[in-house]
């Protein structure tokens, strides 16, 4: 039974592939095509968030079951996660180098996964109690291999996807990474507890060379202009070919800022339920998790649709008022004191924007993209719209703790001002008016 429905998945990516070779497909050949592609991502998305948790917190977990082994080892396993902040550096090799097989985008994923799969397994062979060092140098290798899939499924993702089928695309991939966090997080360590760490991760290694299945049978890229002809064209050519956008230096402005709101009003959202309100650790784990999941993939699923109906630029700037605004169910959530329901409904709130303002955030990202160089530049706009995620942290624990929780929350909504008001100034650019005339 398993085998045949392995051949009838395989025989569908035949038929999709065929399909996307047509560049005249129409209606429900079209539609086809693209939910097909967005079962495609989402198993990647599936692979891509698997190795992560395995790497940092389920890896600690696993540490932890030996006593002998201190905490200041544990807490050094946090350094295992430095390739996926590093991936920039080495993305211009894959733009450049092309695998003998499955072409400059699949091959990479391919490749990386397969590494994965026999990484897995050395893990498994390995303890945290025989082998604390070899055990984290491999967990290294398996964060290095993981940063460099994410690496090529961005770059796949935005050569694959046509501007009308971003929105659903990137929602796909959403869902297939936060189910990922979910089988390889808390379902992991429940079946350690249950059966044991080696047989664990073997499992783990089976998941992710299933993913790969969706490697092999997944259509080609549908904007494919080659590849950068040296390395020195690899490592300045996306630099170049970015800085030839109008406003360039305002648009990686605008990188950093529209989330910020969003990364300041969630930086502490534990500690206000927890030292703010008051909620018991059982509560927040039990409530706050599941409300913050369930909104989070309802937000995806919702982003897709709208994604579909208006323009990207329509939905920056509605998105990015109302992910702003959702700040404010927890000023509400202050007043109203110590309840659970209403926590769960303001958790809910804030990350159901957050997913949507995410999902419209990343499709902005990949029309900047230059598809010979998809790989470089996804990589370094995301680095770019990292750094305000790491520096409002700091800050945001002294708004908190000089100013109250109800201030720190009104400046996570008007932190969202300068970020909307440099798109709105950016309204005439050209990336808004080439998806008008794609859609």
């Amino acid at each position: 039974m398993i085998l045949q429905k392995i051949g009838l998945f395989i025989t569908i990516g035949i038929k999709a592939q065929r399909i996307s070779k047509n560049s005249s497909m129409k209606g429900q050949s079209w539609q086809y095509h693209s939910w097909f592609k967005c079962s495609i991502l989402l198993a990647m998305g599936l692979g891509s968030g698997l190795p992560l948790a395995l790497t940092s917190g389920t890896l600690q977990a696993w540490y932890s079951d030996f006593p002998g082994l201190d905490l200041a080892k544990i807490g050094a396993l946090s350094l295992v996660g430095l390739p996926y902040t590093l991936k920039w550096l080495w993305a211009p090799l894959i733009d450049w180098l092309v695998p003998p097989f499955l072409g400059r985008r699949r091959g990479w994923i391919l490749f990386t996964q397969i590494s994965l799969v026999f990484s897995l397994l050395v893990m498994a062979m390995l303890s945290p109690g025989d082998h604390p060092l070899g055990l984290a140098l491999v967990a290294l290798f398996v964060a290095w291999c993981s940063a460099s899939q994410d690496i090529g499924i961005d770059a796949y993702r935005s050569d694959v996807l046509s501007p009308p089928e971003r929105g659903i695309g990137i929602s796909a991939s959403m869902y297939g990474y936060r189910l990922a966090m979910v089988i390889s997080g808390g379902l992991a360590i429940m079946l350690a507890g249950v059966v044991s760490w080696r047989f664990t991760y073997v499992l783990m290694a089976i998941t992710m060379a299933v993913t790969a299945l969706a490697t092999l049978v997944a259509p080609e890229p549908i904007f494919s202009v080659g590849r950068p002809r040296n390395l020195k064209t690899a490592i300045l050519g996306p630099s170049r070919a970015f800085f030839h956008h109008p406003q360039a230096w305002a648009l990686l402005v605008l990188m950093v800022l529209y989330k910020l709101t969003d990364a300041f009003g969630l930086s502490l959202n534990t500690v206000f339920l927890l030292r703010g309100m008051g909620f018991s650790k059982i509560e927040v784990g039990a409530v706050y998790k599941i409300a913050a999941v369930v909104a989070g993939l309802l937000g995806a699923l919702v982003a897709g649709v709208m994604m579909q109906r208006w323009r990207l630029y329509k939905n920056l700037i509605v998105f990015g008022v109302l992910q702003a605004l959702a700040n404010f169910a927890f000023v509400a959530l202050f007043y109203i004191g110590r309840n659970l329901p209403a926590m769960a409904v303001s958790v809910f709130i804030e990350y159901f924007f957050s997913s949507i303002g995410t999902v419209v955030f990343v499709a902005l990202l990949m029309s900047l993209c230059h598809h010979r160089y998809t790989a470089s530049q996804f990589a370094m706009f995301s680095a770019v719209s990292a750094l305000g995620r790491v520096f409002v942290g700091p800050i945001a624990g002294q708004v908190a703790e000089h100013f109250g929780w109800v201030p720190f929350y009104l400046l996570a909504v008007l932190l969202a001002v300068p970020g909307l008001g440099l798109l709105w100034y950016l309204r005439e650019h050209p990336v808004w008016l080439e998806e008008d005339k794609v859609n």
